[in-house]
């Protein structure tokens, strides 16, 4: 059976190697897909599984992104070479299917404009507006991840000291300063409107809901979504996207690299590095537009 053997793998990724749900999460779902594929041509084995049966479960997937078809590939290779090493399967059905390279994609940020234009748009008075304006100004404010933001515990946040502390990828935390507007946002949101949204229920979260419960990242991103549509803004925007201003912002006014990796929480310099092709891109359409012979 292939199932018990996914779920080996996928404890050995979350215990041992420390990955964060998410990455466990998509990791799983690959898995499932590429297990169902087998279970529909009759495989029960990962010892019947060989190079030509992985291309054509490939094959099926031809209606994905090219980003999902990157990352199955890679949660395969992930899998195949665990595998391996456990001494089942003998052979790796992976080892002679060439990986195909992500095309370097520049981040969307979005103008400064636009993001001015969905903080300072009103959300409402009510408790729960309140709380979204206070979560959406947050993530402005520091560039976390989606996931790190909804998932932020009651005593992560020095409102006094003016920081937070994020649990990013691997759980490795990073603290990041909070501007003074998500503070006070921040401050006003704990104090006064937390309590009427959780009608005396105990939350050790953040950011909840009436339920007592943390925000999903989901209905977040739906939330933010129509709330950036109300405020005019055209086109489509993620949580992510804040992220990546934040990071492209801070670059655009003279700050160092160095202090954005530690912000964002980049293990590797040449992820937050992107960020300076994002400025230049800028640089070079503000140069087209404004010079006379541009």
């Amino acid at each position: 059976m292939i199932h018990p053997l996914i779920d080996r793998f996928l404890a050995y990724i979350s215990t041992e190697k420390g990955l964060a749900e998410n990455t466990v999460s998509a990791y799983r779902q690959d898995l499932q897909k590429f297990s169902d594929d087998l279970q529909k041509r009759a495989i029960s084995s990962l010892e019947q599984v060989d190079r030509k049966i992985v291309l054509d479960f490939l094959a099926t997937l031809s209606s994905h992104s090219p980003a999902s078809l990157l990352r199955i590939r890679s949660t395969l290779r992930t899998f195949f070479k665990f595998m391996t090493l456990e001494g089942l399967p003998h052979h790796d059905p992976m080892a002679h299917i060439q990986s195909s390279r992500r095309t370097s994609r520049l981040p969307r940020a979005l103008p400064f404009g636009e993001v001015e234009a969905l903080l300072n748009f009103s959300k409402g008075k009510t408790p729960i507006a309140m709380r979204d304006d206070a979560m959406i100004e947050l993530l402005y404010a520091t560039g976390l991840r989606v996931s790190e933001l909804v998932g932020l515990p009651l005593n992560a946040v020095n409102l006094e000291a003016g920081y937070l502390v994020a649990r990013g990828k691997g759980s490795k935390e990073r603290m990041v300063p909070i501007g003074q507007i998500a503070l006070r946002k921040l401050s006003s949101y704990r104090t006064s409107v937390r309590p009427l949204i959780l009608h005396g229920q105990c939350s050790g979260d953040l950011f909840v809901t009436s339920r007592g419960r943390r925000m999903s990242r989901q209905t977040f991103w739906i939330k933010l979504k129509r709330y950036a549509a109300a405020a005019g803004i055209l086109r489509s925007i993620t949580p992510h996207m804040l992220r990546h201003s934040f990071a492209t912002h801070l670059l655009a006014n003279g700050a160092d690299l160095r202090s954005v990796q530690m912000m964002l929480g980049h293990a590797d310099l040449s992820t937050t590095q992107i960020y300076t092709h994002v400025s230049q891109e800028g640089l070079k359409k503000v140069h087209q537009k404004s010079h006379p012979r541009g």
